[in-house]
């Protein structure tokens, strides 16, 4: 006879606990999944540019990670930071087959106006927001995904740190001169 394991609450408890029930029932697998979906999207949408490829891609990622659960290792992370390391390598992915195109219109921070506009005020921001997708496009790989995990991932700076692989307080530096970089040549245009 089976030892019967006790019963993890997966309401929403924490991530290593959902982890080990995934790990003894692929079916808890769907907790996490549920619960990171909309994160792991936004990045690859951001990271893509494209719905269906950032779909595709999500799944992609979902199913290498329920693959690779069993040799999952916490190292003091969220389980978010590893999620996103393996979203990073299909993104890497993507990008040898295809230059990427983001979608800035998922980023909350970038869709400015809410509510009634004027005709005039949805032209005016639409037109921004091409010149910052253009402005977007023209930086090289790396700052593209500083952003991506910052604004459409909304990681914190800790959490990019841990799925980029560097330190914090450069990744922190790097973050800011890239945004000031957008902004000025956005003001320069």
């Amino acid at each position: 006879m089976e030892n019967p394991q006790p019963p993890v609450d997966l309401s929403g408890g924490d991530d290593e606990a959902l982890v080990e029930a995934a790990r003894r029932d692929p079916e808890a697998f769907g907790v996490l999944y549920q619960r990171y979906l909309p994160q792991i999207y936004r990045y690859l949408r951001a990271r893509t540019g494209n719905a269906d490829d950032a779909a595709d891609l999500t799944q992609q990622v979902f199913l290498k990670a329920l693959a690779a659960l069993p040799g999952y290792r916490p190292c003091g992370r969220p389980f978010i930071t590893w999620l996103l390391r393996i979203a990073r390598n299909a993104v890497a992915d993507f990008y040898r087959r295809r230059r990427p195109i983001v979608a800035f219109d998922l980023v909350p921070e970038v869709t400015w106006g809410a509510g009634e506009e004027s005709p005039e005020s949805v032209v005016l921001r639409r037109e921004e927001l091409a010149l910052l997708q253009a402005l977007y496009q023209r930086l090289d790989p790396g700052k593209q995904e500083l952003l991506a995990l910052r604004f459409a991932a909304r990681l914190t700076v800790p959490e990019i740190a841990a799925v980029v692989g560097k330190r914090e307080a450069a990744v922190r530096k790097q973050l800011q001169r890239v945004v000031h970089q957008l902004k000025e040549q956005f003001r320069g245009t």
